[in-house]
């Protein structure tokens, strides 16, 4: 599978330039700032899929959890649009 690569410029000043420049390299945890913001950036993606998750998880707790009684039947249309206006 042939990955398309894009180049992307990011501008740092003071602090952070010293900040990522203190964790690339000889004295660093990665041996390039490339490969620094990558490792950034996969951290993130994996803390956004785990909220999202744990978002989920805790939806569905309150609904199995909920009282027969406030069950409230909804049309596929309906779901599609209360999903659309909570992920806004």
């Amino acid at each position: 599978m042939e990955r398309a690569t894009t180049t992307m410029t990011v501008r740092l000043s003071g602090r952070l330039r010293d900040f990522v420049a203190a964790n690339v390299g000889e004295s660093g945890n990665y041996e390039n700032v490339s490969e620094y913001i990558r490792d950034l950036i996969r951290r993130d993606k994996e803390r956004s899929e785990v909220e999202a998750f744990e978002r989920l998880k805790a939806e569905l707790q309150l609904a199995f959890s909920a009282s027969d009684d406030t069950y409230h039947p909804l049309t596929p249309a309906e779901v599609i649009g209360k999903n659309k206006r909570s992920s806004a």
